[in-house]
């Protein structure tokens, strides 16, 4: 029953650009699809402070922010709201920036040029834990996650031994390795939407680690993709 309360509450986004009239047609678009629309912020300081009290379920977030730029703003609020899925909506496409928004905990990135309906989908998929990006970047970004992967771990002296994930847990890392959103995971394994995400937040505080690009480095790292 909870849970069907839940599905049935509307998705809240904040919707953060410094551009007054980009900001609130974005905003306004997503509130005429039905999202709640629970903040929004011109600024980068502003921006942090507002979702931090706000708390919303999808951070709209711009890159270049006057007082504190994008990325920024991005790892001060997943700091403070690990469950807070951020979607990096930006005019550049350049894969420095890109790159730079996921190491940030961005769980995706859209470019302006994307149209509403575009847009739309992709709040609906951050929403639900999938890692949406404008075509052509997705793979930009796994090749990253492997390319880091195959950089040796620095040793440490006293290093502690991994701690042992549940072989539930270690079934749904391999899935979100696999790009799978939560929703896909749930119907492959027969579990629900929030069995998932507490498996995935249990993995993630066993091998204390922040957000969904770090448990995706991990499981690669581990080989879990190609199992």
């Amino acid at each position: 029953m909870t849970e069907d309360r839940e599905a049935a509450r509307p998705v809240t986004v904040m919707v953060v650009d410094d551009h007054p009239m980009w900001r609130d047609a974005v905003a306004r678009d997503l509130a005429e699809a039905g999202f709640d629309v629970v903040a929004t912020a011109g600024d980068g300081p502003q921006a942090v402070r507002r979702a931090k009290a706000a708390g919303p379920d999808v951070l709209v977030l711009d890159l270049n922010l006057p007082g504190l730029p994008g990325v920024e703003v991005c790892k001060e609020v997943v700091a403070a709201h690990p469950a807070l899925r951020v979607l990096v909506l930006s005019a550049s496409g350049e894969h420095a920036d890109v790159l730079e928004a996921v190491k940030s905990g961005a769980t995706g990135y859209l470019v302006k040029s994307a149209s509403t309906e575009e847009l739309l989908d992709a709040v609906r998929r951050t929403a639900v834990g999938d890692a949406v990006f404008t075509p052509g970047l997705a793979g930009l970004v796994l090749g990253e996650y492997r390319r880091l992967a195959s950089e040796p771990a620095p040793v440490t002296a006293g290093q502690p031994v991994a701690p042992q994930l549940t072989e539930r847990e270690t079934e749904v890392l391999r899935l979100v390795a696999k790009g799978l959103s939560y929703k896909q995971i749930a119907e492959r394994l027969v579990i629900s939407h929030r069995t998932v995400q507490n498996h995935v937040q249990n993995t993630l505080g066993k091998l204390q680690l922040h957000n969904r690009v770090e448990l995706v480095r991990y499981a690669i790292e581990a080989g879990l993709d190609d199992a």
